[in-house]
C-alpha cells in the first residue's frame, strides 16, 4: 500500500491559532483581522514551493467566499512549481460540470496534469444561501452524483463525440471538449452521511475522512469497501488530520491546550 503525503494551501490566511476561532465565525465576516499572515500571492507561492521542495504530492486549497478562490489561485501557483499538485476544492452546485471538466482540461495542460479535484457538497447554511442554493441535505448529494457522472461522461468521452445526460438536476445535450490531449483528474470527495456515501461507492477515486478514532475510522471504511466493492469499483482513502509537533508529548498536549483555550465558551456551544 502506497502513501501519499499532502499539505494545506492556507487561501484564507495563516495564523498561530485554531482558524475562525476568534469572535466571529469566517462564515460571517471573512478572514479575521488578527490572522498573522494575510494570503498573498508571494506567501501562498512560498508555502507551495517549501511544500513541493519537502516532498509533498500536493495541497489542498479550501473553498468558500472566505478565501480566494481556488481555482484562479492554483492555476497561478502552478507556474510557479514544477511537480506539486493542486487539490482543488469547489462546490458543484455552483458551477455547470461541462464548464467543470473544460476548466479541468485548460487546468491539465497548462500545469503538466498537475489538477486533483476535491469535490465540496456543502453543508453550512449561511455559505449555501450566499450562493442561492436552498436544496435539502440529501438533494445537494444527489446532485453531486448527478454531477460527476456529467464529468466523468465529457472526460471519457471519445473524441470527437457528444455527450448527453438527462437527470433530475442536470440535462445536458451535446457536451464535448473540442481541442488538446488531456488526462482526466483524479476526483476527492467527503461526507460522513449516508446520501454521501452513497457517491462516494459509485462516483468518486478517494474517499477523505476527518481525523476521528481509529474504531470510527475502520468502521466506515469498511462499510465504504463493501459498497463499492459491491459496484465493482475500488475506493482509495484519505484522511485529513491537525498535527502538532514537539519534543516530547507533554509539549504537545500543553500547546494543544493553548489552542482550544482561545476557544470562548460560547464559540463551542455554537458549534
Amino acid at each position: 500500500m502506497s502513501i501519499h503525503l499532502h499539505w494545506y494551501l492556507p487561501t484564507n490566511g495563516d495564523s498561530r491559532d485554531i482558524v475562525g476561532s476568534g469572535d466571529d465565525s469566517h462564515l460571517a465576516v471573512g478572514p479575521s483581522s488578527s490572522r498573522i499572515r494575510p494570503p498573498t500571492i508571494e506567501y501562498l507561492t512560498e508555502v507551495a514551493r517549501t511544500a513541493e521542495l519537502l516532498g509533498f504530492e500536493a495541497v489542498l486549497t479550501p473553498t468558500g467566499t472566505w478565501c480566494e478562490d481556488a481555482w484562479i489561485t492554483t492555476a497561478a501557483l502552478s507556474q510557479a512549481t514544477t511537480r506539486l499538485k493542486f487539490l482543488v476544492a469547489f462546490r458543484p452546485g455552483f458551477i455547470s460540470p461541462t464548464l467543470a471538466a473544460h476548466q479541468a482540461a485548460t487546468f491539465q495542460r497548462i500545469s503538466g496534469g498537475r489538477l486533483l479535484l476535491n469535490i465540496v457538497t456543502g453543508g453550512d447554511p449561511v455559505e449555501q444561501a450566499r450562493f442561492g442554493d436552498h436544496l435539502s441535505h440529501d438533494e445537494r448529494y444527489r446532485r453531486t452524483g448527478e454531477f460527476l457522472d456529467v464529468v466523468r461522461g465529457v472526460s471519457t468521452a471519445p473524441a470527437g463525440t457528444a455527450f448527453d445526460f438527462d437527470g433530475q438536476h442536470y440535462r445536458i445535450s451535446g457536451a464535448r471538449i473540442d481541442f488538446g490531449d488531456w488526462d482526466p483528474p483524479q476526483i476527492f470527495f467527503g461526507g460522513a452521511s449516508p446520501a454521501a456515501e452513497e457517491v462516494a461507492a459509485r462516483s468518486v477515486d478517494t474517499y477523505l475522512a476527518w481525523g476521528e478514532t481509529p474504531a470510527q475510522i475502520a468502521e466506515r471504511l469498511q462499510r465504504l469497501r463493501a459498497r463499492s466493492t459491491a459496484l465493482g469499483r475500488t475506493l482509495q482513502f484519505g484522511i485529513r488530520l491537525h498535527v502538532i509537533s514537539r519534543d516530547t508529548s507533554e509539549q504537545a498536549w500543553a500547546h494543544a491546550e493553548r489552542l482550544l483555550g482561545a476557544i470562548s465558551e460560547e464559540r463551542i456551544r455554537s458549534a
